[in-house]
């Protein structure tokens, strides 16, 4: 390459040369990227299982042994709590998995012949 294609070259390179980003209406000399929004977790749901004259309680810990994996004294326990309090906490997930486990809840229990209900309710 000659001299006078350096010079060319130089020319044409001090063209695509990016200048620094001013904000013109600060007196900030760089622009300054905005600030990625902060999130939220989600909102969670309680499962409350209901107390009713009819299921049986041993149908009641079945449930909670297999749809919300307690073990078996924790389920006996819930259960005794669901009888003397009338409801019982059994979970908190968010909506989806908390609606979810409520839907498969009452269908189980339908399809056994049972009136055992659940209750999905914000958690605050």
């Amino acid at each position: 390459m000659g001299q006078l294609d350096h010079y060319f070259l130089r020319v044409i390179m001090t063209d695509y040369i990016q200048p620094p980003l001013f904000d013109e209406e600060s007196e900030h000399s760089l622009a300054m990227a905005p600030d990625e929004p902060e999130l939220q977790p989600p909102p969670m749901f309680q499962v409350l299982l209901l107390n009713d004259d009819y299921t049986p309680m041993d149908f009641v810990v079945e449930v909670l042994e297999d749809f919300f994996a307690m073990s078996r004294e924790k389920a006996t326990q819930t259960m005794l709590r669901i009888h003397t309090s009338g409801q019982a906490l059994c979970g908190i997930y968010t909506r989806d998995v908390a609606e979810t486990k409520a839907m498969q809840v009452s269908q189980y229990a339908r399809e056994c012949e049972h009136p055992l209900q659940c209750e999905v309710k914000r958690d605050d």
